[in-house]
């Protein structure tokens, strides 16, 4: 079955499932993304986040379902895809003897702009995450919180209608971390949507809107915390929340 395009949806997954040999990442997962909301991808680890994330990007091709952003399929129409989203991977990976600034080139580049407007657009994102002082440096020498910061400049160059971020503070201090807050915030303000993955339930539970629950590879819990909340019977935060459904799920796993 063909997904819906609905204008107030951005991403939307269907029975999207992928398998490695015997054994199945991702299985039958539905999500639905609506535009100017913060979405929080939840799941311990092994529960199928990241493999879900690369389908996403177009990295891995489902085994069977569907992907789509802005009506596009995330894996046949990849390129395109890219110039909708930004992706902030967990570890992102730079060419070591490339400086900041010619990976900030080299990716506004890449994306069609001149290199007088790649600097009005790098500019400020520079100054916000605290990076000016690196641009210069090799990435080799970078830490894997400089990583990040120049990884989040990049993904946010061409002002995307989504961000995708996998673990986004990892590796960050914590006036970084303030920081990339405030801007996944002010992402939703004019429609922008921000669908991040994270093992910090307290940081999920002030930054989302909506939040979705992996375990083995399923959504086992979907929708806002409020909603969660009647559905599972659970105590007041996301932490119990996820809590109370994980243990669920495992306990059902054990009397089979």
């Amino acid at each position: 079955m063909a997904i819906r395009t609905m204008t107030d949806t951005l991403l939307e997954t269907r029975g999207l499932t992928r398998r490695f040999g015997d054994f199945t990442a991702v299985r039958g997962l539905d999500l639905c993304v609506r535009r100017g909301e913060v979405f929080a991808f939840l799941g311990p680890n092994g529960a199928g986040k990241t493999t879900t994330i690369r389908m996403l990007m177009g990295l891995l091709q489902p085994t069977e379902g569907e992907a789509r952003v802005a009506g596009l399929d995330c894996f046949s129409d990849r390129a395109q895809v890219t110039r909708r989203v930004g992706y902030l991977p967990d570890d992102p990976v730079f060419y070591d003897y490339l400086t900041g600034a010619e990976i900030v080139q080299f990716v506004g580049e890449m994306h069609g702009f001149r290199r007088a407007a790649l600097r009005e657009r790098a500019r400020p994102l520079v100054a916000l995450l605290g990076l000016e002082d690196a641009l210069g440096e090799y990435a080799v020498n970078y830490s894997r919180g400089m990583r990040k910061k120049l990884g989040m400049i990049c993904a946010l160059l061409h002002d995307p209608e989504l961000l995708i971020l996998d673990e986004p503070t990892s590796g960050l201090d914590p006036m970084a971390s303030r920081t990339l807050h405030r801007l996944i915030r002010q992402r939703t303000q004019d429609g922008r949507s921000v669908f991040f993955s994270t093992h910090l339930l307290d940081q999920a539970e002030r930054l989302c809107d909506r939040v979705a629950i992996l375990y083995r590879g399923a959504s086992v819990a979907c929708g806002s915390l409020d909603e969660l909340r009647a559905a599972r019977g659970a105590g007041g935060s996301l932490e119990e929340v996820f809590f109370a459904v994980t243990e669920g799920e495992a306990e059902a796993d054990a009397r089979e």
